[in-house]
């Protein structure tokens, strides 16, 4: 057995930092207004202007098309708004009801 007591990780941060702030957006918000605001977070984070947040939202329906999607994987290709979201994997949908989780650290 591998003895880890050496190797004892610490998680807590070097020095005190508030906790992370949590925001729940009321209603639909768009992928690419979306995209925009965590964006500008990540930079404010960046530069030591904004905390760190988990934000939920709801997107108004569309599919995230990633690097490996195939335009004819699409059933309805009309049926939805296609973003180009340049990430992994291939289409994910996104709408009403479905709640995501983006974490800004």
């Amino acid at each position: 057995m591998l003895d880890r007591s050496r190797h004892a990780p610490t998680f807590a941060p070097s020095i005190p930092t508030p906790p992370v702030e949590w925001r729940v957006e009321p209603g639909l918000t768009d992928y690419a207004t979306a995209l925009a605001t965590m964006e500008a977070r990540a930079n404010a984070i960046r530069a030591g202007e904004a905390g760190e947040q988990v934000w939920l939202v709801e997107h108004t329906p569309l599919y995230t098309a990633g690097t490996s999607a195939r335009a004819a994987d699409l059933l309805e290709p009309d049926r939805f708004p296609v973003f180009d979201a340049g990430r992994g994997g291939e289409y994910t949908y996104h709408g009403p009801g479905q709640r995501v989780a983006y974490v800004m650290l």
